[in-house]
């Protein structure tokens, strides 16, 4: 991975032509990624599949490694905005009074097995294959400490839950699936069926959740 200094994208694009240029260089990189892996992605064929001469890319990135921080970033972005649009419909039932448990952590689940099913092998070379930077790090940490304080808040919203934390439980429940899917997903053991998966990791955070009621 490059110095910090040079991860930063050189210039934010202004111009519509210009938008399109990165958009294309981004698009491009997340393919070339996906099947080529990190060593192979090289700023050539990321520039070549975009349709844009390598000069062009350089002018918004300054190598590879500062295209790969801004996948991350916006895999991340992305991400969070799905699930935080899904803990925002399971807050107005639980307003409503008509949230199953249950029903929201296979949601849940569910959610998380699309996100990590959508591009695997790039979501593996930005989390596994690439040493993120610290800055980067501390973002995804801050942004699933926030996850779990939005879960903390709905969970003491559903009468069924029975924990004596609701903190620790948030935290529990996030990191759980968040870990438990990603491994799955990119390293899916072959004689477990992801419809088994999820049924048992749902049915496991539910007795947490219920103690076992």
């Amino acid at each position: 991975m490059t110095a910090p200094g040079r991860l930063a994208p050189r210039k934010t694009p202004r111009q519509e032509r210009a938008r399109h240029t990165v958009a294309a260089i981004l698009t491009a990189a997340a393919q070339v990624f996906e099947r080529r892996g990190y060593a192979a992605g090289t700023t050539d064929r990321i520039a070549e599949r975009a349709g844009v001469s390598v000069g062009s890319l350089y002018q918004y990135f300054p190598n590879k490694d500062s295209i790969l921080v801004t996948l991350a970033e916006r895999h991340m972005d992305g991400g969070v905005a799905v699930i935080r649009r899904l803990l925002e419909e399971v807050r107005a039932e639980a307003e409503s009074g008509r949230v199953d448990l249950e029903s929201v952590l296979r949601r849940f689940v569910e959610t998380m097995v699309r996100l990590h099913r959508y591009e695997p092998n790039l979501n593996r070379v930005l989390f596994e294959e690439t040493p993120l930077p610290a800055g980067v790090r501390r973002r995804l940490e801050q942004l699933e400490r926030g996850l779990a304080d939005e879960v903390r808040g709905l969970l003491e919203r559903v009468p069924s839950v029975d924990v004596p934390d609701t903190a620790l439980a948030a935290y529990l429940l996030v990191q759980a699936v968040e870990n438990l899917v990603h491994g799955f997903i990119l390293h899916p053991p072959p004689e477990i069926a992801a419809d088994r998966f999820v049924d048992d990791l749902v049915r496991m955070l539910s007795r947490y959740l219920t103690r076992g009621a």
